[in-house]
């Protein structure tokens, strides 16, 4: 197939470079201009009539820069050749080529983009088609390291399970306690968990507890989070599908119950009823044996608890569940939240690391809250984690190029075809000093961020003000939303103004996908530089 790729001056040296090992027979053509994103339609028709008028009938394919902001549609109309979008990053152009025979390529979308979507969506079709088969999930659930948790495999054999808690659940409100069941189900989790109040007894709500939050989760599993045997009790005669947690104080009163009534539980190596945990790896392991003789024929997940960084010690807690494992291969319990909560570091890389480590170990349920700012989003995090590292496992690979991933910060590649000196030899102008403040005459806004209490319900909200009274609200779920409408109502009349809304309005919708809290004049993120020396 013969390729022709239209660039401009700054790109030209990379992308002559990435292509020339092509297997397909490729022309690079050098566009008039220098960034080859300031590209139009028009400008790469006249380009390919005027270099190309003899050879038009012998290219099979033309691709432009993919991050020119026009469709490619009127190229091909025009010319009579195929024409789309190559990669944004002149370096994955390669990629592009050596994938044409396997890829239908945009007239809109970037191809490295159109490639991204291909592997997200064969990722989850891998994952979604295990879950749907019926016969090979019967066939797992008879080794010794799966069981059923209401519904729900849960097993090593399968991709580990996020089980999301709602915390101090008996003092939420009911519409409190059924949006955040909403939001983790909306971000992900396989497991709701309702978290009692330790050293209370709230045995007389868990009913209506459990019938307010029965129609959010479906068919998802509903467990409880309390060591008060009353508490279990009351919830397993209510239909509970999973109890945390069965402990060496506790298990002579709940134990024979949920064995009747086939409920499985996490089981603790600990005995808080006297104040007793075990420390050292060997005797964590020794306690849980104990356990699971003691309540013998009871379902169980082994929880050997997760320690937060230089507490007891991460690392002897993790040596714990290794121990365990050698010799008993059932389901296991990784209390993430212990480690995410207690360290203050944003919680997307270490979930995914814990996530790993707990694959690895051999771990069927992830467990988190979302109580503090810093870890709201865990779930779904740990979600995708989860994801990520069954299709690892599956793959034999390591956790990389997936199709799916948690890079939400940084970009997983560096762009290659920004060059350095792309501004040598043009004049450089800085703010010698600032803009005098003028108001206004329009008026002025006051600009805030409705979080929203699920997933998808975030906007912000502008709020004008002429001569200090509130006279409308304009709301939108991005800042472009926002500003073409104060534009079009003519609500700003300086330039400087208009530059101050549009700065504001991003960072408010950058608040909004992150998650940070939006303060109108305040920074988002701290500089870096404040912290060099």
């Amino acid at each position: 197939m013969k390729v022709l790729i239209i660039t401009g001056n700054l790109a030209y040296p990379l992308i002559k470079n990435v292509v020339s090992d092509s297997s397909q027979d490729v022309i690079v053509h050098i566009a008039d201009t220098q960034v080859a994103a300031f590209l139009t339609p028009k400008m790469i028709i006249k380009e390919v009539k005027t270099y190309f008028k003899d050879q038009m009938d012998e290219i099979d394919l033309i691709l432009v820069p993919g991050l020119i902001k026009k469709g490619t549609r009127e190229i091909t109309k025009e010319l009579g050749i195929p024409t789309f979008k190559g990669s944004t990053d002149g370096a994955d152009l390669a990629m592009v080529l050596n994938l044409l025979d396997n890829i239908e390529l945009s007239e809109d979308k970037p191809a490295d983009k159109l490639i991204e979507e291909e592997k997200r969506k064969e990722a989850f079709k891998i994952i979604e088609d295990f879950e749907n088969d019926a016969e090979t999930i019967e066939k797992l659930l008879q080794k010794p390291n799966n069981i059923l948790v209401g519904k729900l495999p849960v097993g090593e054999d399968f991709p580990m399970r996020v089980l999301a808690e709602i915390a101090n659940a008996p003092f939420l409100s009911k519409e409190a306690l059924i949006n955040k069941c909403q939001y983790f189900v909306d971000c992900g989790a396989d497991m709701i968990d309702i978290g009692m109040a330790a050293g209370e007894d709230f045995s007389d709500k868990i009913p209506e507890l459990i019938n307010t939050l029965r129609p959010i989760v479906g068919d998802r599993p509903l467990s409880i989070d309390t060591l008060n045997a009353d508490e279990i009790i009351v919830a397993a005669e209510n239909g509970i599908d999973f109890v945390l947690s069965v402990d060496l104080g506790n298990q002579s009163k709940v134990a024979p119950l949920l064995k009747e009534k086939g409920i499985p539980a996490v089981l603790l190596p600990t005995n808080f009823t006297e104040g007793i945990t075990p420390k050292t790896p060997e005797e964590r392991v020794e306690f849980m044996n104990q356990l699971i003789e003691d309540t013998d024929g009871l379902k169980y997940v082994a929880d050997l608890i997760l320690d937060p960084v230089n507490s007891a010690s991460v690392v002897e807690s993790i040596i714990a569940f290794k121990d365990f494992h050698k010799d008993n291969k059932a389901p296991m319990f990784f209390g993430v939240g212990n480690v995410i909560e207690l360290m203050d570091a944003d919680s997307g890389g270490a979930n995914v690391l814990l996530a790993g480590i707990g694959m690895e170990l051999g771990v069927s349920i992830l467990f988190t809250p979302e109580e503090s700012g810093k870890t709201r989003g865990s779930v779904y995090e740990l979600s995708t984690a989860s994801k990520m590292m069954f299709l690892a496992k599956h793959r034999k690979s390591i956790p990389k190029d997936l199709g799916i991933n948690l890079v939400a910060f940084k970009d997983k590649h560096k762009r290659t075809d920004v060059i350095e000196n792309e501004l040598d030899g043009i004049p450089h102008a800085k703010l010698s000093e600032p803009l005098k403040f003028i108001r206004d005459k329009a008026g002025s806004f006051r600009i805030n961020v409705d979080y929203g209490t699920t997933v998808g319900e975030s906007k912000i909200i502008a709020t004008h003000f002429k001569k200090n009274k509130a006279d409308l609200v304009i709301v939108g779920k991005t800042a472009k939303e926002v500003y073409e409408e104060i534009i079009k109502k003519e609500l700003v009349t300086r330039m400087e103004h208009a530059a101050y809304l549009g700065s504001e309005l991003q960072k408010a919708e950058i608040a909004m996908i992150t998650g940070k809290d939006y303060v109108q004049d305040f920074e988002l993120f701290k500089n870096p530089d404040q912290f060099k020396n």
